[in-house]
């Protein structure tokens, strides 16, 4: 049997990788040369500790507030275009109190899912991705976010997330390395780090070896319908024949769902990260700077990787520095020996989350042509839950019984 995936992203990857082991044959295909997308560029962190969707109580008006300014953590360019007004509603609908706690048992089940299958990865020779369980820190340097760490260790308790509040005295010997400027932490202690780069070009080589094939630079155009069951793709110079297809093209599966009748509202969600790759600096854990929604992230023992923001834009939008001024000047209030200069472009990350409009990803076969499976709408937590995601749509397209309740994350919940 021949499986077609769209996308070649962590969860289009971690999708070939079930699949391959499941005995089937396997291309990937994808509009790019797949060496620069969203997978390459994130934190890298699993973590568990991410239960709460985008979609909250209070992010409309505080994103609204730092529209206002260049740097904020938070932008929604504002858009007379259909898709980004339908996104923009139904986020608004979902960002109530009920959502985010009905979201946080799923959110937290795929995660753990992922990190379980992500340890069992580092048995595997041939994929190496510089897995590190250090825990993460959540630093906090206002009242109000003290308070709100101690509403989030209730609530990572109530859900079985080991989660530690950290004053100021023990986050300094957590971090003795330099000196650091904030209150405390809430410590997650669950939660991993890996090397994107690292992980993306090791999984692409391991399946390469073991037979699946790759075509980058071809972007899909349409399907080939048959009744009830798409036969195969074109692309602007191939057409290309499959038994199943699995759409996992990131922020681009909305337009191909469009193709298939379905409608997933969801836009880019642009964030950047700079890379120091002989770094000066050491930090021992994966830290997220509350205020500033900025994380850190060490990497494969001598790499710092400084990344952040949310600017909701079109998706040929050209990079803004600002964004990236706004990091690094973050960075520089927490770790005041951090001078990190702003550096070239060419030099700065950037690309598009897919952000589902509730932050819930979008994981199913279709109703109306149930041999294509959509795996997309992961937000920024595309690497946390790449290999879960690849581990049910292995489940999906093998019709095995899926590892958790997949049903919060109906691919149809929209339509």
């Amino acid at each position: 049997m021949e499986v077609l995936i769209i996308g070649g992203g962590i969860i289009g990857l971690s999708s070939a990788f079930y699949l391959q082991q499941a005995g089937y044959t396997v291309t990937v295909i994808d509009r790019t040369d797949m060496q620069q997308g969203c997978s390459y560029g994130n934190a890298g962190y699993i973590c568990p500790s991410h239960f709460v969707p985008l979609a909250t109580p209070g992010i409309v008006r505080q994103g609204l507030k730092w529209m206002l300014n260049a740097k904020s953590p938070f932008y929604i360019k504002p858009s007379l275009s259909r898709s980004m007004i339908s996104w923009g509603w139904q986020f608004m609908k979902s960002a109530t109190k009920e959502h985010v706690e009905r979201a946080a048992v799923p959110l937290r089940d795929i995660a753990l899912l992922s990190k379980r299958l992500y340890e069992e990865w580092t048995h595997i020779p041939g994929l190496d991705f510089s897995y590190d369980p250090q825990g993460m820190l959540e630093l906090f340097n206002s009242e109000e976010n003290a308070h709100h760490a101690e509403h989030t260790i209730k609530d990572a308790h109530a859900l079985g997330i080991d989660a530690r509040l950290i004053d100021r005295a023990t986050l300094q010997q957590m971090e003795p390395d330099t000196a650091i400027n904030a209150l405390g932490a809430v410590y997650f202690p669950g939660d991993a780090q890996l090397y994107p780069n690292q992980l993306m070009h090791s999984l692409m080589t391991y399946l390469r070896s073991r037979g699946v094939q790759f075509r980058g630079k071809e972007e899909v155009t349409g399907f080939i319908n048959e009744g009830n069951r798409v036969k195969g793709v074109r692309t602007a110079t191939n057409v290309y024949a499959a038994d199943h297809i699995v759409v996992a093209a990131g922020v681009w599966s909305r337009d191909l769902a469009k193709e298939l009748q379905l409608k997933i509202p969801m836009v880019g969600g642009r964030g950047y990260s700079v890379t120091l790759e002989d770094a000066p600096y050491k930090v021992r854990h994966s830290v997220i700077l509350s205020e500033a929604r900025v994380a850190i992230s060490p990497m494969n023992g001598n790499k710092i990787r400084f990344g952040g923001t949310m600017e909701i834009t079109g998706l040929n939008a050209p990079p803004r520095m600002q964004r990236v001024e706004g990091i690094l000047e973050s960075v520089k209030r927490y770790f005041p020996a951090y001078d990190i200069p702003l550096p070239p472009a060419d030099q700065v990350w950037f690309g598009y989350r897919p952000c589902s409009a509730d932050g819930l990803p979008h994981i199913g076969n279709l109703e109306r042509y149930p041999n294509v499976t959509v795996a997309t709408g992961h937000s920024m937590l595309g690497i946390s839950l790449g290999a879960a995601t690849g581990k049910l749509v292995g489940e999906l397209v093998t019709k095995a019984p899926v590892s958790m309740d997949i049903a919060p994350f109906k691919v149809e919940r929209f339509s």
